[in-house]
């Protein structure tokens, strides 16, 4: 099964345990389209800070975290795609998500790919594509 990852979830799940875990099962394959990379890799060390800044882990905790979230890149467990795979798509997802022209991307990718896409944002709904939380992904996946 494929799904595209939208920076919301993304952001939230890489820094929780069981989120890590679900992208790392055998039956999921994980896209994140570049553009919406770029705005995690910004969002990820906002709420890593306030993690340490709460007293919810330590700084050296955190930066285990973060070693955990690279490897899934560096393993392709989760697969960055170039913007260049999905821009031609551009213009129609535009349409489809009127209310929020900058969810383009992953609409774009989720066309280009025939997938699904793993969200918390009720932008997507309408668009004509299949939209999973994480709840119904993970209980899903149980039973494949």
């Amino acid at each position: 099964m494929i799904v595209v990852v939208d920076t919301s979830v993304l952001a939230a799940e890489l820094l929780r345990k069981r989120g890590r875990d679900l992208f790392r099962h055998p039956q999921l394959r994980s896209v994140i389209a570049q553009d919406q990379w770029e705005e995690t890799q910004h969002e990820l060390p906002k709420r890593a800070k306030k993690i340490v800044g709460h007293g919810h882990l330590s700084q050296a905790q955190v930066d285990l975290l973060l070693g955990d979230v690279d490897e899934l890149f560096t393993s392709r467990t989760i697969e960055i795609i170039p913007s260049s795979a999905y821009e031609e798509k551009k213009e129609l997802a535009l349409r489809r998500v009127p209310q929020d022209p900058k969810d383009w991307a992953p609409v774009a990718l989720a066309m280009t790919m025939d997938a699904g896409i793993l969200t918390r944002d009720g932008d997507f709904l309408g668009c004509g594509l299949p939209t999973w939380t994480v709840e119904t992904l993970r209980l899903e996946l149980e039973h494949l």
